[in-house]
């Protein structure tokens, strides 16, 4: 194994943790997904539309594929893959199952409110594609190397949090510039603060990265295919309520959390005063 002292100064920035290193590899990652995405321009006009499994693979699935390949890169070269995928040390309350639950349910929901006949199986299996590297890049960045960026900066668990969440919806701010309207995309930053909070929990509670890759791989392809193509019924309008049901409980948990952890901060704090009395 290479010693810290021989580790090059590309390791060594990486690996003194701050919250401004966390920013500059999201936006980063940016700056490197977005032109990914224009570069696919030029091929629109001979895909089709977008309710072809080609128009998924071209703007979708490329730019996701590169993204993904250069954070692998990106972790393979400070050696931080391992740990990033290994069991985590910080345990969660079983109370942050809730926020596994809800995702895993509107997702069935979802999937089951869906008309395949009408979207068609490579439609289908191009998104669910698309989703799995959807999954894969953003949690790697968000939930894997920004957490450990700042848990080794020393900051609390609230801020571990609530820092993975923020840079997680700013990775959506940038759908301004490629043409969403503000408000949409204001509330889509919403949206995903809170859903980046509830895999932010899910990473805690599971104890891996495994479990918030699985949750954010199926509900993308699940919206977009359910707004695509929705079934008839009651199923499918009560299923197109779970970015409502995740702004609403992830409010709820983002509240637990803070109280939970700030308890447990002090709790710790008291315990190493009265350790330190007593030696």
């Amino acid at each position: 194994m290479e010693s810290k002292t021989n580790r090059s100064g590309w390791a060594k920035f990486w690996e003194r943790g701050r919250w401004w290193k966390a920013l500059i590899l999201t936006v980063g990652y940016l700056a490197i997904y977005e032109p990914a995405s224009l570069f696919m321009a030029p091929f629109l006009p001979f895909i089709g539309d977008e309710s072809s499994a080609s128009f998924v693979a071209v703007v979708f699935v490329v730019p996701i594929l590169i993204g993904s390949l250069l954070l692998i890169g990106f972790g393979t070269s400070l050696g931080w893959l391992r740990s990033v995928f290994s069991r985590q040390r910080i345990r969660g309350g079983g109370w942050m199952w809730i926020a596994v639950a809800v995702v895993l349910v509107f997702n069935v929901l979802r999937f089951a409110s869906i008309d395949y006949a009408a979207a068609g199986f490579n439609w289908v299996a191009t998104w669910l594609l698309a989703g799995l590297l959807i999954g894969f890049s953003e949690e790697i960045l968000t939930r894997g190397y920004v957490v450990r960026i700042m848990r080794s900066s020393g900051r609390s668990e609230i801020a571990v949090g609530l820092v993975s969440a923020a840079l997680f919806a700013l990775l959506h701010a940038f759908n301004f510039f490629t043409g969403q309207p503000l408000i949409s995309t204001v509330l889509q930053m919403f949206y995903t603060f809170f859903f980046g909070f509830c895999m932010y929990l899910a990473l805690r509670v599971t104890r891996t990265i495994v479990a918030p890759i699985l949750l954010h791989a199926s509900t993308d392809p699940s919206i977009f295919m359910q707004g695509a193509y929705p079934a008839s019924g009651s199923l499918a309008s009560f299923a197109q309520l779970g970015n409502i049901v995740m702004i609403l409980v992830g409010a709820v948990l983002l509240v637990i959390f803070v109280i939970t952890e700030s308890r447990l901060s002090r709790r710790n704090s008291a315990e190493l005063i009265d350790s330190a009395r007593t030696s």
